[in-house]
């Protein structure tokens, strides 16, 4: 519960904002118009929802210079607001979940946008919301921006009337002159009974209710999970109304994932970035500030607050198999070997591509070196290309890819840079029969447990290490995280220890002895 101090604070925070809400949309700047034209455009933008919020929530959708104040560009909506604007209209009687990334406007449009674009529909929508947050205090803090709204957004009293309320945000409820409620509710809390006089809610929204600590807790995420579908959804008219939760996948043991998961529940699931590393929402952000993001935030950081794909440690390998030492020099290896796993025949740097350099030396194998990359397949020979020129005169490394890639597309990528550098780069194919993947990998990882496998401490914090380990770690069965690291380690050490068991094998030849007659 927030203290006396920490409530002042946010009322503060919040009067402030109330005043940037009303300088922005203030309309003496906007033109003159008759009693038909302002019908004519209230029409027009109660009808298409992506020019409702541009104009209405300028604040919002404005990137303003912080000195002068002037318009820098807008950041219009993208598709798949505008969408989830639409079903929720059409839908009187929605049961939903809305997975988006982070940074993707979640809160302002399920929370404030769609509300208000509900309420002052000509036959109004919505009549009693509930925010429904981690705890009472964000919950408030939630229905304080939409109160914001409708008490000081003067181009929403232009045009729908004062908006004066009854009630305080602060207090977790407050209503509108017009009767609509807005009630907030902390997760946990008993909503039973929750009425305004006869009136029931009819458009709930959970938002965020995950989080880290919630999720390591399998019992409290189903106990939450019972809360939610029970008695939050039991508030609501017999099932009647809008019901829709809000969040990004953290971890499949979520709250979100149970009700994404529930028979009825409609889903819209929008990942960051598309196939091809083009971000979902262009009006935003670039490609180029996506992939910086991703690479400053990490592999596992990326996949679960941007792409909906929580990677925890997997069933098996463990985390404190992960050993790093110094690496000998080259010379010292008993066999070297670059195994190469360029994903699929593609030029989009999409998928990860993996090139593992393992050494043998004794009984223990070392990752010396290590490419993981979303990268094309002429980015992955260049790199390939690139070590063996460090290697050549120091060392012979044998170079292998998987014996059905190396067609098509690769190996014309590996003939073009070779003329480049007027050579050709030695790969053989591993033409191996192949069993399944993670069968191969699981056959592979006692090499971890038993102490047998070393990465090269010089690159411990390269990004490249740094994906092949979190790969590594993810890895079970059913997994939709990316494999190419691990699966390029299993073809390395399958051969640095098939070529060390026909060492071993030493063939006795003998006379044979001369046959006896025993009867």
């Amino acid at each position: 519960m927030a203290t006396v101090a920490e409530k002042k604070q946010a009322y503060d925070l919040w009067r402030e904002r109330c005043k940037q809400v009303q300088s922005i949309t203030d309309t003496a700047l906007l033109k003159k118009e008759t009693d038909a034209e302002r019908e004519q455009r209230k029409n027009r933008l109660l009808a298409n929802y992506a020019a409702f919020c541009e104009y209405y929530f300028p604040h919002f959708l404005q990137l303003r210079d912080k000195t002068t104040g002037e318009v820098i560009r807008t950041i219009h909506n993208a598709p798949f607001h505008n969408e989830a604007a639409r079903k929720v209209k059409a839908t009187p009687n929605l049961k939903a979940v809305f997975m988006w990334p982070r940074g993707h406007a979640k809160s302002t449009h399920f929370d404030i946008f769609m509300p208000l674009w509900l309420m002052f529909q000509p036959k109004r929508l919505i009549n009693f919301m509930v925010i429904v947050g981690k705890s009472e205090d964000a919950a408030d803090r939630l229905l304080g921006d939409i109160q914001a709204e409708l008490q000081f957004n003067q181009r929403i009293i232009a045009d729908f009337g004062l908006q004066q309320s009854d009630g305080d945000w602060q207090e977790g409820e407050f209503k509108t002159k017009g009767g609509v409620k807005f009630l907030a509710c902390g997760r946990g809390q008993s909503p039973r009974g929750l009425r305004d006089r006869e009136a029931r809610p009819d458009y709930i929204v959970i938002d965020d209710l995950d989080d880290d600590e919630l999720c390591r807790n399998e019992k409290r995420v189903h106990d939450l999970t019972d809360w939610v579908k029970e008695a939050l959804f039991g508030s609501l008219d017999v099932g009647r109304g809008r019901f829709i939760m809000v969040g990004n996948l953290i971890s499949k043991t979520s709250v979100l994932f149970n009700i994404a998961h529930t028979h009825g529940v409609f889903l819209s699931k929008i990942q960051a970035v598309d196939k091809n590393g083009e971000p979902v929402w262009r009006e935003k952000w670039t490609k180029q500030e996506a992939q910086a993001y991703a690479e400053f935030v990490g592999y596992r950081a990326w996949n679960k607050e941007m792409m909906h794909n929580p990677i925890v440690d997997g069933t098996i390998f463990r985390n404190e198999w992960i050993h790093f030492k110094k690496m000998p020099k080259l010379s010292k290896y008993d066999e070297l070997i670059c195994y190469t796993d360029p994903s699929f025949k593609s030029t989009t740097a999409n998928d990860y591509k993996a090139s593992r350099l393992w050494g043998k030396i004794g009984p223990e194998l070392h990752l010396i070196d290590c490419y993981v990359r979303q990268d094309t397949v002429s980015g992955m020979v260049r790199w390939l290309y690139d070590l063996y020129e460090r290697t050549r005169d120091t060392a012979a490394v044998q170079f292998f890819m998987e014996a059905n890639f190396m067609q098509d597309i690769i190996l014309d990528e590996f003939e073009a840079e070779g003329k480049i550098r007027g050579y050709q780069l030695p790969i053989m194919p591993d033409k191996r029969k192949k069993p399944e993947k993670i069968q191969r990998i699981e056959a592979v990882s006692p090499l971890w447990e038993r102490g047998f496998v070393f990465y090269n401490a010089a690159l411990k914090d390269s990004p490249d290490m740094q994906v092949g380990i979190e790969q590594t770690l993810a890895l079970e069965r059913g997994s939709r995280v990316h494999d190419d690291a691990p699966d390029a380690d299993e073809g390395a050490i399958w051969l640095l220890q098939r070529n060390t068991r026909q060492e071993k094998f030493e063939p006795v030849f003998c006379k044979r002895p001369t046959a006896r007659n025993t009867w």
